[in-house]
């Protein structure tokens, strides 16, 4: 990670002096946790310690992201939100419903077509008669209108990762939690998947939470919110320019 902060440092400190003319960011009260842990612990049954002590809150929809060496707990960390494994200690308060979007889409998606693989995703309490809408407006959203009978494998991977957000727009879920989605992409397609999750996150109806793990420090600029996930722990949210800032000066000692 030194290295590839310190590749990035000279080219991206103009671009973050241009997009970035606010102060560092400082979270307030809008009511009730959007996500809250509190004192969170958990160690593996090999007695490898994951998270220790672990508490932060989100208090708003917005696009949080985390950035951490590998092994440092993000991925624990989604597991715990997600209910898949419970914590040794601590309380966790998530009222809003998860989806998964994974580094790698082929893993996620199912069925041969765009339509199938949303029906796959809808709720059985909406009713057939509405899920033709339900489909076409989460297309839209996410920019693959015309791909209703599409078949997945002729799809880009950032054409997929943006199908993977349709599937969680169609499922009526209100936090992404997103492992590396741009990883595998190149540029433009990475750029396609930011645009349609800073969109998602920043409506002015229905806003919704993104927490996304990213090792592209690049992306930081488009957050809401930042923190490093390091020793079992989160750090506070600063802004996205004020956790690359930090990162450089690790990067360069």
């Amino acid at each position: 990670m030194k290295r590839l902060v310190a590749a990035l440092a000279n080219v991206l400190d103009s671009q973050w002096r241009i997009n970035n003319n606010r102060s560092d960011l400082i979270l307030e009260q809008t009511g009730s946790s959007y996500l809250e842990f509190d004192q969170v612990s958990f160690s593996w049954p090999n007695g490898v310690r994951v998270l220790d002590r672990c508490s932060f809150s989100i208090l708003k929809p917005g696009l949080w992201m985390l950035v951490g060496e590998n092994g440092s707990g993000k991925s624990t960390l989604f597991r715990l939100i997600n209910g898949v494994i419970s914590p040794n200690r601590g309380k966790i308060y998530c009222p809003l419903k998860p989806s998964m979007v994974y580094q790698n889409p082929d893993h996620q998606l199912l069925m041969p077509t765009c339509k199938s693989e949303l029906m796959l995703s809808i709720p059985k309490t909406i009713p057939y008669s509405n899920q033709y809408d339900l489909i076409q407006a989460a297309l839209e959203k996410v920019y693959l209108v015309d791909m209703l009978d599409r078949p997945i494998h002729t799809l880009s991977g950032g054409q997929k990762q943006r199908l993977a957000l349709a599937g969680a727009i169609v499922s009526k879920s209100n936090l992404l939690l997103l492992d590396e989605p741009t990883a595998l992409l190149d540029p433009q397609s990475q750029n396609s998947v930011l645009k349609v999750v800073k969109k998602l996150t920043s409506s002015t109806s229905d806003p919704i939470t993104a927490i996304w793990v990213t090792h592209r420090l690049e992306e930081l600029q488009f957050c809401d919110g930042a923190a490093i996930v390091k020793n079992g722990a989160i750090s506070s949210w600063n802004s996205g320019l004020k956790v690359f800032q930090q990162l450089k000066s690790l990067a360069l000692r």
